[in-house]
């Protein structure tokens, strides 16, 4: 019997598109591209997830690798998180299941000053009975100790816990642990895949 339903935020309650948000800054499309792959396939994007690099020495890091884009990477890292808005369809899911009486729970790999901001920001975070975060754990998905964190923090058992996340290695590694795992496409699928699993 399904107890808990357990959410990633990025790409499943929160929209991010870097791509999207550095064209409203950069009108150079090549440019876009640069930045894109300096910033968020580097290796400090990665350590923020993990909480073990400060925001600032992370730009610092970047820019001096990537010279030429300096001044570009400061702009976008200065309130990166702005492009980080709620998926509404999905939030609309998630209060439905706070009002059928399910224990609501986030798993999200999350840079810190990001989440600060958007839990001032968005409301829908009052529907969470708690959760785990990467940069607070030093721990990112698919980690198995990240997801075992969750589960004892919360007292909760991975066999009456459904996970939703949109990337197939963390839904891998919730099901190792005898979660019932949903792979998110959108909000239509997710939908769909939680009134098969009648809790909705």
């Amino acid at each position: 019997m399904v107890k808990n339903i357990i959410f990633d935020l990025g790409n499943v309650l929160l929209d991010f598109n870097p791509v999207r948000y550095l064209n409203t800054l950069i009108s150079d499309k090549v440019k876009v591209q640069e930045v894109y792959e300096e910033i968020f396939t580097s290796k400090e994007w990665v350590m923020l997830d993990r909480g073990i690099i400060t925001q600032e020495e992370a730009v610092n890091e970047i820019c001096h690798r990537n010279i030429k884009n300096s001044e570009l990477i400061k702009l976008v890292m200065h309130n990166w998180y702005q492009l980080l808005t709620p998926i509404e369809d999905t939030v609309e899911v998630l209060k439905e299941l706070k009002h059928n009486g399910y224990k609501l729970y986030f798993l999200s790999n999350f840079h810190l000053l990001a989440y600060e901001d958007v839990t001032k920001r968005y409301g829908f975070f009052e529907c969470f009975d708690g959760g785990i975060l990467s940069y607070k754990e030093k721990l990112i998905k698919p980690d198995k100790e990240i997801y075992n964190k969750l589960i004892r923090k919360y007292e909760i058992k991975a066999e009456e816990s459904i996970f939703i996340d949109d990337t197939i290695e963390n839904i891998e590694g919730a099901r190792k642990l005898k979660f019932e795992v949903i792979l998110f496409i959108d909000s239509k699928d997710l939908r769909k895949k939680l009134i098969e699993c009648k809790v909705l």
